[in-house]
């Protein structure tokens, strides 16, 4: 084997070590998990993970078997794309302004197709004085307290579990009334970029 051989093998040994420990990062599979799955030792799938050994046909076949998945799959994924599934309750960025909490669900989703937003009213806050519209939909149902939603005019007190949806071309706002925080999950479409 030439040098430049040498030098390509390595390559690709690396790329689908990299490529298999992404792979099995995504889907959620522990290294001793999927040696479990296979039968392939942990420290055969470590050392092919760090592109110190390349995995014949048949080995890698019966590696992405154990997560399921086939060969062509496995170098046609496209790993550069793949958004955030999970998000813990700080990783969701507040885009609310003054006392008006906003924590939107996947803010960091470049190609986000609608807002899912966990909203908190403390007594007396509001959506702002003047009605928005703007065009769209949107959704949501109250998980605690009360809200006002006032929709082209139809003023409605919203309480746990009551829930709401209308065209957001209809100028609306939201208000708390009450003495007591309010929390309402909503969801919009097209997604606002804040």
């Amino acid at each position: 084997m030439t040098t430049a051989e040498q030098q390509g093998s390595d390559d690709m040994s690396s790329d689908v070590g990299v490529r298999l420990k992404a792979v099995r990062t995504l889907r959620n599979i522990s290294q001793r998990e999927l040696a479990k799955r296979t039968g392939v030792t942990h420290s055969s799938l470590s050392l092919i993970e760090q592109g110190k050994v390349s995995p014949s046909v048949s080995s890698l076949k019966k590696i992405l078997d154990g997560i399921p998945m086939t060969v062509g799959e496995f170098f046609t994924l496209d790993l550069q794309n793949t958004d955030q599934i999970f998000y813990a309750a700080d990783e969701l960025q507040d885009v609310g302004s003054g006392n008006l909490s906003l924590k939107l669900v996947g803010s960091n989703r470049k190609n986000r197709a609608m807002s899912f937003i966990i909203e908190t009213y403390p007594p007396g806050a509001d959506t702002g004085h003047d009605m928005m519209a703007y065009r769209g939909e949107e959704a949501g149902v109250v998980i605690e307290g009360e809200v006002e939603l006032n929709v082209g005019g139809q003023v409605r007190v919203l309480q746990e579990g009551d829930s709401y949806y209308f065209s957001t071309t209809q100028p609306h706002r939201f208000r708390n009334n009450s003495d007591q925080p309010c929390r309402v999950v909503s969801c919009s479409t097209p997604a606002k970029h804040f």
